[in-house]
């Protein structure tokens, strides 16, 4: 490869690191082409850019970036796909659905996700534990809307009077 093709190989990563917020690395060696494909069509139906690329020209690109990746090297070995992503857990909801079907590769080397880094397999959980900013704008939506339909249902269980709203709100011991 020439080295005029390199950089530009380079600066593309560059602009997909800088473009998309969450990247995992993941093994994706010794896959035959039936497995990489239907890998490649559920990335795409989850959102995912999928792009196989050599270690090194990686390591320049993440070099270049302005976040210190300096854990992340250890695991550009062997073929890696980068799995970019909007939504920071889907990534690893994928993979563990994948290994549920008893699927050895792809497996998760390295993942960017909220600004952290997490190296290994066995991040998998902790990955897809972390909250998509859509859940977390759902979970305080609901906790908004507790206290208000909490005193919705005393005015309707209290007989809609002041003294009944008091008595259903002191039994409930809140």
């Amino acid at each position: 490869m020439r080295k005029e093709d390199k950089s530009v190989i380079i600066a593309q990563l560059g602009e997909l690191l800088a473009q998309y917020p969450h990247f995992y690395l993941v093994d994706v060696e010794g896959m035959d082409a039936a497995t990489t494909s239907a890998l490649r069509r559920k990335c795409f139906q989850s959102g995912l850019k999928m792009v196989v690329v050599k270690n090194t020209l990686l390591h320049k690109a993440l070099e270049a970036s302005d976040v210190d990746f300096e854990p992340i090297y250890g695991s550009l070995k062997g073929t890696t796909a980068v799995l970019f992503t909007e939504v920071a857990n889907a990534p690893a909801k994928m993979l563990k659905e994948l290994l549920s079907k008893k699927v050895t590769k792809p497996e998760l080397k390295a993942a960017y996700a909220e600004e952290g880094i997490y190296v290994g397999a066995n991040q998998l959980d902790v990955l897809c534990s972390i909250k998509s900013k859509n859940e977390v704008i759902a979970e305080i939506v609901a906790l908004l809307q507790s206290p208000a339909k909490n005193v919705l249902s005393a005015l309707q269980s209290g007989q809609n009077t002041i003294h009944g709203v008091l008595k259903t709100l002191g039994e409930r011991g809140e």
